[in-house]
Formats: C-alpha cells, structure tokens, sequence
C-alpha cells in the first residue's frame, strides 16, 4: 500500500482567502531559489480563429489588481489579446517542485503607468522597442540592424521616449491554481476563483 502523507503544503489559516498573498510568498521563494528565473511565465493568448498560442514573457509586477507584463501592441499576443481579451499564465518553479496557474481578462494600462516603466528600462532596451516590429517578416538581421541605427540617431543626446504601439497589460484573474509536486502523482492543488455574487476568492482542493 502507498504511504500517504496528511500533510499538506497548501493550508490555509482558517478563515483566510488571499491567492495574493500566498502567491507572493512563493514569489520570494521562488527569486531565492532559481535567481534570474522566477520572473519568467508562459502566457497564452486565443487569436479570432480559435488557436491558442503561448510563449514565454517576465512578469513586471504584481498587485491586487493583477499580474503585469510589457509587450509591442502589434505582436501577435498583442493582436490576439485586442480580438479576445482573456488569457492564462503559468509560472513553473522546478527547484521548489510548484506551478502557478493563473486565468483571467486582460486590459491594457494607463499611458502613465507604462510611461513610468518604459524610462525606467536601460536605454538600448528602449531604442530596441522602437527599433522592432514585432512578430512581423524580418527580411535580415541587417534590416534590424538599420532601424536601431536610425533610432538611435533619432533620439541621439535625447531621452527615448515610449514607443505608442508599446504598453503593459494587466491580467486580472478570475482563478489562480497553486500546485505542488507530490510523488505518485499525489499532487496537491489549492484552487482560488471568483464566483459570481459571491465576494472576494473561493479556495477549494482540486484532486491531482
């Protein structure tokens, strides 16, 4: 018979339901553990023919509003993003054995919020957003290569100034799953969701 232990990761003090602030505890975790890689989370996006599409982006921020990321408008998560508003993230920390999943609208920020950001980015990731058009054919390298060169005598002894088609987006969540990695395929799952009429989170266990 397989040993199962009662214990589990995922508890809650009784009468606390706040996905945030135990997704910022792993957070920390997570940045002590896998340094230069806690940031990093898969986002998938569905574009107006139905097929879903994913890539890998950093997490900027996170408050009670949501999780934060940065983006060109016309990239293709972008385009998708713009015909369906709705997306899901998943952060996978290997080292601690745990995923987040998070599902959600998206909206994009205020023009002061992603101005704020932009200056604060190093000046050759700036000229590099101006200098991109994302997701689009690159003839060459070299092509790429001509546009930063123009930018970067455009903006020569100025500030670089952000780009209009680049801004954040801001994902809201209606679900956020923790999950830890158990063996036998044992794993625990706390799930926190929004139910209509209902305030504030839900928490329930999921069953591996």
């Amino acid at each position: 018979m397989t040993n199962v232990t009662p214990e589990l990761e995922l508890t809650l003090p009784d009468g606390e339901s706040d996905p945030y602030g135990l997704f910022s505890t792993w957070y920390a975790e997570a940045h002590a553990a896998e340094q230069g890689l806690a940031d990093a989370m898969v986002i998938a996006t569905v574009g107006s023919g139905g097929a879903p599409s994913a890539r890998v982006v950093l997490l900027k921020s996170f408050d009670d509003r949501g999780f934060l990321f940065y983006t060109n408008n016309g990239s293709r998560k972008g385009d998708e993003i713009n015909s369906n508003p709705l997306a899901a993230l998943c952060f996978h920390w290997k080292s601690l054995g745990r995923q987040v999943r998070v599902e959600g609208a998206v909206q994009p920020v205020e023009a002061d919020e992603a101005d704020a950001y932009f200056a604060s980015r190093p000046r050759g990731s700036q000229l590099g957003a101006w200098a991109s058009r994302q997701s689009e054919v690159l003839p060459s390298r070299a092509e790429l290569h001509r546009r930063l060169d123009d930018y970067e005598t455009r903006f020569a002894g100025a500030e670089v100034t952000r780009p209009p088609f680049w801004s954040g987006y801001l994902v809201a969540p209606t679900a956020i799953e923790f999950w830890v990695h158990r063996d036998d395929r044992l794993h625990e799952r706390l799930q926190f969701r929004r139910v209509a009429d209902v305030p504030g989170w839900t928490a329930e266990y999921l069953y591996p």
